[in-house]
């Protein structure tokens, strides 16, 4: 049986790039998945039904940096399947953001990034966790990254971003944990995806020197991350909360 059969779960973020993989890994656990995403969702949800033989998805798109669309966005969850299990706050901004220097940040675009990376988890977990409350029962996986302990030079918004993400999931945990609510913090390293991006020559001229920090000498992909994704979201992860598991090949050693 699959490991997250008759499950409701949320990503954010969840209709391209690492958030898509993440919505059909989930989907092919059995889940049922609602991807939100500010821009068009009806492409991903129906390769993945289709892919499944049936409905897995549902898509919402959805501003998480908007209290309003998002609690629109949860009440039409609840009114679909009636629960929340799973929730992946995996939406950010990361790849429009060009490598700029600290005083070089347009303030605007600081406020925006902090707006998506950490009051979008926010305000997702503000409207989503009081149906895990109700059950009693729940598992919050909000997405960091590797750069939050390495440091990374001409992004300084984006790092100190998911920086705060570490806090806010050892702090929810807290709360959280009373109520058998499981927060935890998935961190990738530089992980190998399609498609171009604002980063893509930064990347390429880093990729090398990151691999070579490794314990384990080659590059990441997007399959690297989903055995740590479900493991976090299935039963298997009762008792862990509070936590943040780096998925980077031993670059970062915590």
């Amino acid at each position: 049986m699959a490991r997250l059969q008759g499950r409701t779960a949320i990503v954010t973020g969840g209709a391209r790039g690492l958030g898509r993989h993440y919505t059909e890994a989930l989907a092919r656990e059995g889940a049922t998945v609602a991807i939100l995403d500010i821009g068009d969702c009806n492409g991903a949800s129906s390769a993945i039904n289709d892919a499944q033989g049936r409905d897995a998805c549902l898509e919402f798109p959805t501003d998480v940096s908007d209290e309003v669309s998002v609690k629109a966005t949860i009440a039409s969850i609840l009114d679909r399947t009636g629960r929340i299990d799973i929730l992946v706050n995996n939406a950010a901004a990361y790849s429009t953001l060009p490598p700029v220097s600290f005083a070089d940040i347009d303030v605007a675009v600081w406020d925006k990034v902090m707006a998506v990376n950490l009051r979008g988890p926010f305000l997702m977990v503000k409207h989503a966790a009081p149906a895990m409350i109700v059950r009693k029962y729940g598992k919050i996986i909000n997405i960091s990254s590797g750069t939050a302990y390495k440091g990374m030079p001409l992004m300084l918004h984006y790092v100190t971003s998911k920086g705060g993400i570490l806090a806010f999931t050892r702090a929810l945990s807290r709360e959280l944990g009373a109520y058998n609510i499981c927060v935890n913090t998935l961190a990738p390293g530089l992980i190998k995806t399609e498609g171009s991006h604002a980063n893509s020559a930064r990347i390429a001229a880093v990729r090398d020197g990151v691999v070579k920090s490794r314990a384990l000498q080659r590059e990441g992909h997007a399959v690297d991350l989903l055995g740590a994704l479900i493991f976090l979201s299935s039963d298997d992860s009762n008792f862990i909360t509070g936590q943040t598991i780096v998925v980077d090949g031993g670059s970062v050693n915590t």
